[in-house]
């Protein structure tokens, strides 16, 4: 007699024959749609969590599943050894709609920043005239731009740094939001230093907001040493925080931007680089590339998944529900210790739960979330992320706040 498959099922599977270098909450997801996805015993949920913000657009978004459909029955994958017919008219919907020359297209987020970690040194030392090797680049602490081996040699998360050494030279950490500090290293190095590397909302670190002007006056430092300023949009772009992309907020273009998750729709792997031509020049065919990269399928998912951030109004949508749902979780403050803080910005935001971060408590109220019918994760042990798909509306995302505030009054 045939095993019936219920979630127990899926999860020993995964268990016996994957890599344990996840530690999902034990729900096994089989639909998604909009902003609700249904496990395998059909019980449905709302998804505060968005994929890490790659659907933005809600799941299987209807117009971005059929851009999909019909360009994989067409045409899937050229490499660049040849011209496709998408990869031109992609290129320019997302440059002439973010304000850039040129975008270098790639597939995962970690993918985007180790290319702009090779754009920043190669113009650095083609245009700078930083003599070659010394080239370095100003990072964050608490920073999470991907698990390559170069991005995790500037990492101070020790599960994500160690015992993956010898790492790769060429870093300098400075403490997020500190712009005296940057400042220092500038007016120091300036003449070695090729580019500083920021979130402009440092997500995996428990949705840290900096102060207003911190992006704004980082990149005037940067413009006044002649040092590019390069924002890691793969979490906050694409609507998520109530702009297209979050540097916005301070009106700054960053000289470099990298994009992935909701760029795709989070239906294909689809990453970019932007910048304009006397940065984005200094790389020359066979310096820099990727198989997948640019291939005909991605180019009509992200322009499918552009189309829907625009003509639904996701910004706006975004920065409008993220200051009700901030104001809403701040009256369910008033009536508990439990949570001690509501933090972010549009859609993007967290709570810092009452307890240590080697607490249990966080994850035992994701898991009561869940029985409550909304699907949420801890990250850094008292930090909870809560970011649904900017599909959601008002009443919704109310309905939500009565489950958050069930749930965490009830603990």
């Amino acid at each position: 007699m045939a095993e019936i498959q219920t979630s127990k099922y899926f999860i020993d599977l995964e268990e016996a024959h994957g890599a344990h270098n996840y530690h999902p909450l034990p729900v096994v997801l089989e639909r998604g749609e909009g902003i609700w996805v249904w496990d395998v015993e059909g019980k449905k949920y709302y998804d505060f969590l968005s994929a890490y913000s790659a659907v933005n657009q809600g799941h299987s978004h209807p117009k971005i599943i059929n851009a999909l459909i019909e360009q994989a029955q067409k045409l899937s994958l050229t490499s660049r050894a040849f011209y496709n017919s998408k990869l031109g008219a992609y290129e320019q919907k997302i440059t002439s709609l973010l304000g850039f020359d040129k975008v270098l297209p790639m597939n995962s987020g970690a993918e985007a920043v180790e290319t702009a970690v090779k754009l920043a040194r190669k113009w650095s030392y083609e245009v700078k005239g930083i003599p070659e090797n010394n080239a370095k680049i100003i990072v964050c602490e608490n920073n999470f731009h991907g698990r390559t081996t170069t991005i995790v040699s500037f990492s101070n998360d020790t599960d994500a740094h160690d015992h993956y050494g010898p790492f790769t030279p060429g870093f300098i950490r400075i403490p997020y939001n500190d712009v005296t500090a940057l400042e220092e290293i500038l007016v120091k190095e300036a003449k070695n230093i090729a580019a500083f590397l920021v979130e402009p909302i440092q997500g995996e670190a428990g949705v840290y907001v900096p102060d207003e002007g911190f992006l704004s006056k980082a990149a005037a430092l940067c413009r006044e040493h002649n040092v590019l300023f390069i924002a890691d949009e793969v979490q906050t772009g694409i609507a998520r925080t109530g702009r297209l992309i979050a540097c916005h907020h301070e009106n700054v273009q960053p000289d470099i931007l990298i994009l992935g998750k909701a760029l795709s729709g989070g239906v294909y792997p689809v990453s970019a680089v932007l910048a304009n031509n006397s940065i984005m020049d200094v790389i020359q065919p066979g310096q820099h590339g990727s198989t997948f990269g640019g291939n005909p399928l991605a180019c009509a998912v992200a322009m499918a998944a552009l189309d829907v951030v625009l003509e639904e109004n996701l910004s706006e949508r975004a920065e409008e529900l993220g200051r009700l749902f901030r104001s809403e979780i701040q009256k369910i403050i008033s009536k508990t210790q439990l949570i001690t803080h509501v933090r972010g910005k549009g859609l993007l935001n967290a709570i810092l739960i009452n307890s240590t971060p080697q607490s249990s408590t966080a994850w035992d109220i994701c898991l009561a979330l869940k029985e409550n019918g909304l699907l949420a994760k801890p990250t850094h042990g008292n930090i909870i992320r809560l970011a649904p798909p900017l599909v959601i509306t008002e009443e919704q995302l109310m309905d939500c706040v009565k489950i958050i505030e069930t749930t965490v009054l009830a603990f």
